[in-house]
């Protein structure tokens, strides 16, 4: 009993085996018994002990039918497939590459092997199986702007269907130049290309063709993926032959039409430096004598020059042409120096014409005022005649010709400050109208070229959506 469980799986294993392999034969005939046979084909023999056992032991020991089905189309596909061999049986057919690409996600690439087919009613109608990318033929197809690929994985398995098409989905983060237009930064919307062709193989051997149709590539958006600081906004594409010395190759060029979300760029750079224009401006409500008011607009120079070094780095480097947005910068920089001269300019003149009046002579205190010792009289000391004779001389209505002289020098020298003041309150009353008027210049010009930049960047994006268009 023991040896025949132990031989019975392997004689099951074996006619289970070999069954295929005898498939070839007729199946309406029927071989001879071997010479030698003792049973008669009437007879039939019991059925030896523990064959209920041997038939558990086939089922857990024989290999599913699909599987063996898949590992011999497997096997009879790549036996004789060379990769090395361009899948065509006429040489002078060319192979047709099918494109599609998905930005940012995946790149497919379907092609027809004509070697790579199978009827599948005779493989467990198995249609589509999985095959090594590196035994089997495939297309040397590039991106001429490519620049690194080192992000993409490497997918070692493509599909194969039993009419023989091939797709291959590869992921891809490909880096790829790209002429970038940042004039009108943070609003600008780019056009990057992205053209695939052959290395070695002319349109006469390797030819391209989209996978999908042009509108459906230019409408459909939902198969991309929108990078959170780019928005997609048409993808079109273009088949053309490059014609060269070495001959004529295919090309699929796609062009993706980009455009940049500016909100973190509105509120990193453009407010903030919107915000200290408004702060400049408020700074001319100070008055113009104030001294303060230059230290003010001293301070929020420094300060937007503090924040354009610190927002460098935001900016687009390009030798190409200057983004609209560092003119605005520096027109802005040079309107916060042209209020601060201003500015020092009215101080200045409001000191110039401080200095500008002569000494006032106090007339009343001309003289020896000391009360203590004798009083002089001026006029003794013009006639050079000695104090006691000239005051031996003196009529009665000397007395009150002198009061009278003093009263007059008194209300000339307070008639001449009187006449000073008018003249420095007629000359502040001026400056404050010079510095109204150039406030309001001032704003004038800074709203002209406000709108004027608005009206620029708004141009340059109607231009571009009728290119696109």
């Amino acid at each position: 009993m023991e040896d025949g469980r132990s031989r019975a799986p392997g004689v099951a294993v074996a006619a289970a085996v070999a069954a295929p392999a005898g498939a070839s034969e007729s199946a309406g005939e029927r071989r001879p018994p071997p010479a030698g046979a003792s049973e008669s084909a009437g007879e039939r023999r019991p059925p030896p002990a523990g064959a209920s056992e041997s038939a558990e032991i086939l089922a857990i020991d024989t290999p599913h039918s699909r599987n063996s089905a898949l590992y011999r189309l497997t096997k009879q596909l790549l036996q004789k497939h060379h990769k090395k061999v361009r899948p065509v049986h006429d040489w002078t057919v060319a192979t047709t590459v099918h494109l599609d690409v998905l930005v940012h996600a995946v790149l497919d690439v379907v092609w027809d092997d004509e070697f790579l087919s199978w009827n599948p009613s005779m493989f467990d109608e198995i249609r589509e199986i999985s095959l090594p990318l590196s035994d089997i033929w495939a297309p040397d197809i590039i991106i001429n702007e490519l620049v690194d690929v080192e992000g993409s994985p490497d997918l070692p398995y493509v599909y194969v269907n039993s009419s023989g098409t091939i797709k291959n989905s590869k992921p891809m983060q490909v880096v790829t130049t790209c002429s970038l237009e940042t004039y009108a930064f943070p609003f600008d919307i780019q056009n990057c290309s992205l053209t695939f062709s052959s290395i070695l193989h002319t349109v006469e051997d390797v030819n391209l063709a989209f996978l999908r149709s042009r509108e459906d590539i230019k409408q459909d958006k939902k198969e991309f993926l929108n990078d959170s600081e780019w928005e997609l906004l048409s993808v079109s594409s273009t088949y053309n032959i490059l014609q060269s010395s070495a001959g004529d190759f295919a090309q699929i060029q796609f062009n993706v039409v980009i455009r940049r979300r500016p909100l973190v760029y509105i509120v990193s750079l453009l407010i903030p430096s919107i915000f200290l224009m408004l702060v400049d401006l408020g700074s001319f409500y100070l008055p113009p004598t104030c001294r303060a008011r230059i230290m003010f607009k001293t301070s929020v120079l420094v300060g937007y020059t503090v924040f354009r070094v610190n927002m460098s780095d935001e900016m687009p480097r390009s030798a190409v042409s200057t983004p609209l947005i560092g003119v605005f910068f520096t027109v802005c920089m040079a309107f916060l120096v042209i209020s601060l001269f201003k500015s020092i300019l009215l101080v200045k003149l409001l000191y110039d014409e401080r200095n500008s009046g002569q000494e006032r002579p106090l007339f009343c205190l001309q003289g020896d005022t000391d009360v203590d010792g004798p009083r002089v009289d001026p006029r003794a000391q013009l006639a050079g005649v000695p104090e006691p004779i000239c005051r031996e001389h003196l009529a009665p209505t000397g007395t009150l010709e002198e009061v009278w002289f003093q009263l007059k020098s008194i209300s000339t020298y307070f008639q001449t400050w009187d006449q000073s003041d008018q003249q420095e309150v007629k000359w502040l009353a001026l400056l404050e109208r010079f510095d109204r008027l150039l406030f309001q210049a001032y704003t004038i010009i800074l709203g002209l070229y406000a709108i004027t930049l608005c009206s620029l960047w708004a141009l340059w994006g109607s231009s571009w959506r009728l290119r696109a268009g």
